[in-house]
């Protein structure tokens, strides 16, 4: 959950972020003079739409995983941000950009006062040509998906093996599955225990049971430092080369993966909005033609399950929020995440 700011110095907070916000709404606030800006809310920050531009505010919030709660770590995140995502975007993250104070006490961006906030300026993307648009308007092409698995497959060809020891790199999938089975079976949330009960065991038993899969990857160098959260809404189809933004910058950790793991968590969103049978098909025939590495069908589809239960947990949590907004739509994206996580531990056994 996160954690907010008490008595009266939360109430400076709000009202100090909220003249913040409602500086950076207003198009006489960029230097370029924008003829409209767009605002869109993720859970942990603020993404400002100009013509040309997006500039993303982290939101001062402090969870488990995470501390924005101070400028400075927000200026450090910031930063992360710019420098990982030029991996895989290096044209489109354009560095970061303060929110200053000047002597009059009037806010300016990138001005020469003091830095209240930091922002990530970003070159705008066109919203009708990312992965996640071209599946549900059944527009999205073959050549397309090839072009994404090339870009991918170079960048972990390229990417040097994370020193993790075999036991180490288990456990961590052990902890995740007995910790979904607890958040997931909380009779507040309404899910079917027996569902979830089901999922997990079925995943703790494949991890018991074909655990030298698992030896192998960590053996053969497969762990890297990877993207973290490739989804397709993070994958924009320029006409020159894919563009792929949003790696998850706030926590190393969770970008220490297999290239195959982040494969099928792709595969699997892409699934989920409706892409046709042929995207996980490319996704994985151009990764082994480049890497050479291919992995058993029956890992592709645990790591397929094992990540759709990630993804259910992450839905059903929007019901902690102090504010819920539509806990009906969390409730079924949960819901849907789940059938997701069952049918792919179910595949395993017809490989």
């Amino acid at each position: 959950m996160a954690t907010l700011p008490s008595s009266s110095s939360h109430n400076h907070t709000s009202r100090t972020l909220e003249a913040k916000l409602e500086f950076l709404r207003q198009p006489d606030s960029y230097p370029e003079k924008p003829r409209q800006v767009e605002s869109v809310q993720t859970h942990m920050s603020w993404v400002f739409l100009t013509d040309r531009y997006a500039y993303k505010l982290k939101k001062p919030v402090r969870y488990d995983f995470l501390d924005f709660s101070t400028v400075d770590a927000r200026h450090y995140d910031c930063n992360e941000e710019v420098r990982l995502n030029g991996r895989l975007a290096p044209d489109v993250y354009l560095g970061t950009v303060p929110l200053t104070v000047n002597p009059s006490g009037e806010m300016e961006l990138d001005g020469q006062g003091t830095a209240v906030e930091w922002l990530v300026q970003m070159r705008r993307l066109p919203a009708e040509r990312f992965l996640d648009q071209a599946i549900r308007k059944h527009v999205v092409r073959e050549t397309d998906i090839i072009q994404v698995a090339s870009a991918l497959a170079n960048f972990y060809k390229g990417s040097p093996p994370i020193e993790i020891a075999p036991d180490e790199y288990t456990q961590r999938f052990e902890a995740d599955i007995y910790a979904n089975l607890r958040e997931l079976t909380l009779a507040t949330y309404g899910l079917s225990a027996d569902l979830v009960a089901a999922v997990c065991a079925a995943q703790i038993a494949f991890l018991k049971r074909e655990f030298h899969l698992f030896d192998v990857r960590v053996s053969e160098g497969r762990i890297i430092e990877a993207h973290g959260d490739l989804r397709p809404e993070h994958i924009c189809l320029e006409e020159s080369k894919p563009v792929i933004i949003d790696c998850l910058e706030f926590k190393r950790e969770f970008r220490i993966l297999d290239p195959a793991d982040e494969l099928a968590f792709l595969a699997l969103e892409c699934e989920r909005i409706g892409a046709p049978a042929f995207v996980p098909r490319l996704l994985f025939d151009q990764y082994r033609r480049i890497t050479g590495d291919a992995p058993k069908e029956s890992l592709l589809q645990f790591y397929m399950s094992y990540r759709a239960s990630l993804r259910a947990k992450l839905a059903i949590w929007h019901l902690r929020e102090p504010q819920v907004h539509d806990a009906l739509k969390w409730h079924q994206l949960a819901k849907q995440y789940l059938d997701l996580a069952a049918r792919h531990i179910q595949c395993i056994a017809k490989t």
